[in-house]
């Protein structure tokens, strides 16, 4: 009885990904053609792809690489980069109750910015399930690394997609993606902290410190704000705690 339950729930989440896989191709492709151009073999970039599985440190990094390799560097500037991981992931552990240990290893390493957010929207309506998640990073990884594989093949061919606007697509893609998230003012404010920190940061701090900065900036709010909206409930609790104790004394003096 549940295998139909399953399948129907990882067709569900390979349905709700093909827009991003659709952004996903031109980026690989990309990825690819310059992996090539460093010297990578068609299976070094498609195993760089299967194995970092991030696009923005993957990106950074070819454009780093050079003989001899600044490992060091590449290391600590892909860290950077990839940070945010750290707060995704702590915030996508909450919800991985339905899954086994073994299935929350490969959850953690199968997400990405586009993973996480539909896992975030999904749980607005209902708990996590693996077979939808897994619907949406599986289709992410095997689109990443194919396009990945493709490109290095292909070489320098494709010439640049960013001629054709294509390095824009998973950035439009992501800001469609957290529309859904929209809940009114609050969610604007967070957003709006995140995105003018970032901006801020930079222009005033070089390397890719300002995608840590504009991030936590939208923590800090987001947990401001979240603690703003579970004490007004409390103070409107005590507020008539102390209201029915005035008037129960004022009774007994009557």
């Amino acid at each position: 009885m549940n295998s139909p339950s399953r399948s129907a729930a990882f067709r569900s989440g390979v349905f709700d990904i093909l827009p991003v896989l659709a952004a996903a191709v031109p980026i690989g492709l990309l990825w690819g053609t310059l992996a090539a151009g460093k010297g990578f073999t068609p299976f070094e970039a498609w195993l760089t792809s299967a194995t970092v599985f991030a696009g923005a440190a993957q990106f950074v990094a070819v454009d780093m690489w050079r003989e001899p390799v600044p490992m060091l560097l590449i290391v600590v500037t892909t860290f950077i980069v990839n940070v945010r991981h750290l707060l995704m992931g702590a915030s996508l552990q909450r919800h991985l109750g339905n899954f086994s240990r073994p299935g929350g290893l490969l959850a953690m390493f199968l997400m990405t910015d586009e993973s996480w957010a539909f896992a975030e929207r999904k749980v607005l309506a209902e708990p996590l399930r693996p077979a939808y998640y897994f619907g949406v990073a599986l289709s992410m990884w095997l689109v990443w690394t194919s396009a990945s594989l493709a490109g290095a093949i292909a070489g320098r061919s494709l010439g640049d997609p960013a001629a054709y606007g294509f390095d824009f697509a998973f950035s439009a893609m992501f800001i469609a993606i957290l529309a859904g998230f929209w809940k009114g003012p609050r969610t604007g404010a967070v957003l709006a902290t995140s995105a003018v920190s970032a901006a801020l940061a930079k222009l005033a701090v070089p390397g890719a410190w300002y995608i840590v900065i504009g991030g936590v900036a939208g923590v800090i709010v987001a947990v401001i704000l979240h603690r703003e909206e579970e004490e007004g409930p409390v103070a409107g609790e005590r507020a008539a705690e102390m209201q029915s104790e005035k008037s129960g004394s004022n009774v007994g003096s009557a």
